[in-house]
């Protein structure tokens, strides 16, 4: 078995790859890229078990032959080589060898046989989205997602694509994002939730790119397919709380604000908050949000007053000052609006502008009861 191929454009593909592979794991084969070779076709793939993942690369070669070839090692490998062709050899003492223009490398390789199978994703349903598009729609969901292992639905994100339009939905049960896309939709309806480490994986390689990806999914499994990359991975299993439920239909309270001032002023103003409730108070009244925060053990104190367009009672409300960051900063709009009912009820942060045709955004944050 031997192939020759550019050294960055090989590298380019296994950092990709390497997102897949944990830092320790309970199968030593795992440690390794599986390198899978078909005359002039080269399949690499990574696996965890959960997730696994393979691209195909162009490679010069007429022969064929699977090999397993530990990840550490040729990634290190990889990286100190300026971009020029490498020759790869299967010799016969159960390594490879690697050529460059200046030297040789020797290491050992497994049988690619150890290697385990993908999943097949079977009786699948399938839709198709655009790669910049499932990009946003992660990107503006993953963050909310929880990470209580004893609560595993809540630690990953939700899909539910119906016939209209597709939505993302993730929460902590302290704040919960909704993402909806209403150019976007799938041939049926369809439920599911996907773990964070495959999210992450598409996140970083779907962004910017105008390329489709075919999502195909059934009851444990759902594949992705895009450019020349496949991705497999188990969804999680169980039922999603039902959100809608928690989100409050009526908020007479309606505060609009710029952005940016206000994810300022919070930031801010949350330097002097306790450090374990991260608790900010915000006063609002007439055209006036005042915006407070106390560690009572140190003596801090911080007060700002921003000017805002606001409609409804004179109202005081606490939140968890990182969370609401974490919310803002989410947003790319101009300005954002707060809806609020009670003090003791969800705000809404919605962003007003800075959206697509047929995209909305829904992010709720639960408050903190004030000590007065």
């Amino acid at each position: 078995m031997k192939f020759i191929v550019s050294s960055t454009y090989l590298l380019k593909q296994l950092q990709v790859l390497g997102g897949v592979i944990n830092n320790s794991n309970t199968l030593p084969i795992l440690d390794n890229f599986l390198f899978e070779l078909n005359h002039s076709k080269l399949t690499i793939s990574a696996s965890d078990l959960e997730t696994t993942m393979s691209s195909t690369m162009e490679v010069e070669s007429d022969s064929e032959g699977s090999i397993a070839l530990p990840a550490r090692l040729v990634l290190d490998t990889l990286k100190t080589f300026p971009e020029q062709p490498l020759t790869f050899v299967v010799e016969d003492n159960n390594t490879v060898e690697i050529s460059s223009n200046h030297g040789k490398y020797a290491l050992a390789y497994a049988d690619g046989n150890e290697f385990p199978n993908p999943v097949s994703v079977e009786d699948a349903s399938t839709t198709t989205i655009m790669g910049d598009v499932l990009a946003t729609a992660i990107s503006k969901t993953i963050f909310a997602a929880g990470n209580d292992d004893l609560r595993p639905v809540m630690s990953g994100v939700f899909f539910q694509f119906s016939q209209d339009n597709l939505t993302f939905v993730a929460t902590d049960a302290h704040k919960l994002v909704k993402y909806t896309r209403e150019d976007v939709s799938a041939s049926e309806s369809a439920e599911f939730i996907m773990p964070k480490k495959p999210l992450n994986l598409l996140k970083g390689i779907l962004a910017g790119s105008d390329d489709d990806v075919l999502v195909e999914y059934n009851e444990s499994n759902a594949k992705f397919t895009f450019h020349d990359s496949v991705l497999i991975c188990r969804l999680i299993d169980g039922k999603y709380p039902n959100y809608e439920a928690v989100i409050p239909k009526e908020n007479p309270n309606k505060l609009v604000i710029d952005r940016t001032q206000f994810l300022n002023s919070v930031r801010r103003v949350s330097i002097f908050s306790n450090k374990t409730t991260h608790q900010i108070r915000l006063k609002i009244a007439g055209a006036e949000l005042n915006i407070s925060a106390e560690d009572i053990d140190y003596s801090n104190k911080a007060e700002e007053r921003l000017s805002c367009d606001y409609q409804g009672d004179d109202m005081q409300i606490g939140f968890n000052s990182r969370f609401l960051t974490e919310m803002i900063n989410n947003l790319n709009s101009d300005n954002v609006q707060l809806e609020m009912s009670l003090p003791n009820r969800a705000g809404i942060l919605t962003p007003i502008d800075g959206l697509d045709e047929g995209e909305h955004v829904t992010m709720l944050v639960m408050p903190v009861m004030l000590n007065n």
